[in-house]
């Protein structure tokens, strides 16, 4: 999919020479993303673990991402399956190295809003149409009350998707297209705030700074502090 933002998109968060240790996939993948080689070092442990948890073959499968997002590897999620079909760029059922490093760059901090504009959409067009359709819409809001323990009124969850539908359907043909979807969070940037995971600016603190996560909130919390935060980066604001 290409999701990445490249260097030429962003600069990386913290210069750095190449490592003569570093694998020539990490000195790639540092050249396509916000990240320096060192931290794409840091993310492969992270990898390492994740993709270790449940099937011990170096891939991340769904229920290994599931795992580390909520605990529990049998949930039904719909925010689950859309992350995992967007990390799974090459549709081969798990998740390599190389698409967790590029899709988790979306997040990051440096990553220019119109990547994380796209990447939302595609979040959202759940049938893969290029269009976000109203039933589609309101089966985000619904997952989205749902995973936050909210009950609203279907009523009132119609009046969210009305009232998306009348500022973001520029052209009134009943869908929103990519080109629409950018205006419309151009226009309403709290769209994209959870788009962002600050933590990616500090992937090597986190990674390596022992007297901050060992001792205070222990080596399985540090394996899946980044993919528990991407839960809760769907936000619609209400008002």
């Amino acid at each position: 999919m290409g999701c990445g933002p490249s260097k030429s998109a962003t600069t990386s968060a913290t210069p750095e020479a190449n490592p003569s240790s570093a694998s020539a996939e990490h000195i790639s993948l540092a050249s396509k993303t916000p990240f320096t080689v060192s931290e794409v070092e840091s993310l492969s442990e992270l990898f390492e673990k994740l993709s270790t948890s449940v099937i011990k073959d170096g891939l991340i499968h769904k229920e290994e991402l599931q795992l580390a997002l909520f605990q529990n590897s049998k949930k039904n999620n719909l925010f689950l399956d859309r992350m995992f079909d967007l990390f799974d760029v090459n549709r081969n059922g798990h998740i390599d190295f190389g698409e967790f490093v590029q899709s988790l760059s979306v997040f990051h901090p440096k990553t220019p809003d119109p990547v994380k504009a796209s990447y939302a959409f595609k979040l959202h067009d759940l049938r893969q149409t290029g269009y976000i359709e109203r039933v589609e819409l309101k089966e985000m809001v619904l997952a989205l009350l749902s995973e936050s323990e909210l009950n609203l009124s279907d009523d009132v969850v119609e009046m969210i998707v009305d009232k998306t539908f009348v500022e973001a359907d520029a052209k009134g043909d009943g869908r929103i297209d990519e080109e629409e979807w950018k205006e419309f969070v151009a226009k309403n940037p709290l769209m994209l705030k959870n788009m962002t995971l600050p933590y990616l600016m500090y992937v090597n603190y986190i990674a390596f700074n022992k007297s901050l996560l060992i001792r205070s909130y222990g080596l399985a919390y540090r394996s899946n502090i980044f993919l528990q935060s991407l839960n809760r980066f769907f936000f619609w604001p209400l008002s």
